[in-house]
């Protein structure tokens, strides 16, 4: 009966070991496998606004030369090609440059709106035909041509909730430029964006207008917050600050599902970059800001895998008054 016992002993312990060496490498390759599709989802995303982002500001050819006739309050300065609105909001019934502002604990706090507008391309000089080579956010080449010279194609990337009540990246579209907008999630678990702008030859609140020809050489001297660019009441100091943004940096913090990650512990997240910067945004100043909700990011504790994607797109197209 001993004997019995001490192998009956001996049985459970080994049965315990292997069950619990059995939980562990589950726990490792569900730890695997949701960092994998982390950078999966970080490529994809990173890739898709490398794309969009090269294309704004394009003007198909009809319109690549004549000059801009509209003006604001006397001033020729057109609507910008590359906008965007700090920790804000949107619906599909709101127009591109339009966004609430998000409360404390919100769904994707601290989160902002970035707006990229361009012309599709037509097949020839005054074409009444587009080509399909300019796509939107969702990867769809538009097959409309601009009816006018005003007239873009518009790309808006917001956080917003899915129909899976997962917070991520949406896509809203439109081949007119107007709304309502078609908004789909395009990466799922993005619950934070980050959008700083690389700005040429402007200071943070600039009301001069027109911008002095000979502060500009096209190279970013700072990076600046949406609402450093946009002056509240002043539409031809707005745009005009806003056709000076020559790259854009973008950061943002993905999540897997609930039970992923291994460390348990509170984590804090930098998706623009960990050193802090004043809020004055000095030249050669850093990324992170006390006066910036979402640059420093601490998620609650939820067993969940996260990883930060920080990449900048140079704007290659001219964004100026033509």
């Amino acid at each position: 009966m001993v004997e019995l016992l001490v192998a009956m002993v001996i049985a459970l312990l080994i049965a315990i070991a292997a069950a619990g060496a059995l939980f562990v490498a589950r726990q490792g390759f569900t730890n695997v496998d949701a960092a994998a599709q982390l950078r999966d989802n970080a490529r994809f995303a990173q890739d898709t606004l490398q794309r969009v982002g090269v294309q704004v500001g394009f003007k198909s050819l009809q319109y690549a030369a004549t000059q801009q006739s509209s003006n604001v309050d006397g001033i020729s300065v057109s609507a910008p090609n590359v906008f965007g609105l700090n920790n804000a909001s949107r619906t599909s019934a709101s127009t591109w440059d339009a966004g609430t502002t998000r409360t404390a604990n919100s769904v994707g706090y601290g989160s902002d709106i970035l707006v990229l507008r361009y012309q599709t391309n037509t097949t020839s000089d005054n074409s009444t035909s587009s080509d399909g080579t300019m796509i939107d956010c969702m990867g769809i080449g538009s097959t409309a041509p601009p009816s006018s010279r005003d007239d873009r194609m518009v790309s808006i990337l917001h956080v917003g909730v899915g129909s899976d009540g997962e917070p991520s990246l949406m896509c809203s579209r439109s081949a007119t430029g107007t709304a309502p907008y078609d908004t789909q999630p395009l990466i799922q678990g993005v619950e934070n964006f980050q959008v700083l702008y690389g700005v040429d030859g402007i200071a943070p609140g600039n009301t001069t207008v027109p911008i002095a020809a000979s502060t500009a050489d096209s190279v970013p001297e700072r990076y600046l917050r949406a609402d450093q660019i946009t002056v509240n009441g002043n539409d031809p100091a707005t745009y005009a600050n806003w056709q000076r943004v020559r790259s854009i940096r973008i950061g943002m913090v993905l999540r897997s599902s609930v039970g992923t990650a291994i460390d348990k512990s509170s984590q804090t997240f930098y998706p623009l970059g960990a050193a802090k910067s004043a809020a004055t945004a000095a030249i050669g100043s850093a990324f992170a800001s006390t006066s910036d909700p979402g640059t420093t990011f601490t998620p609650t504790v939820d067993g969940r895998l996260r990883q930060v994607v920080t990449f900048t797109i140079h704007l290659r197209n001219y964004q100026g008054d033509l």
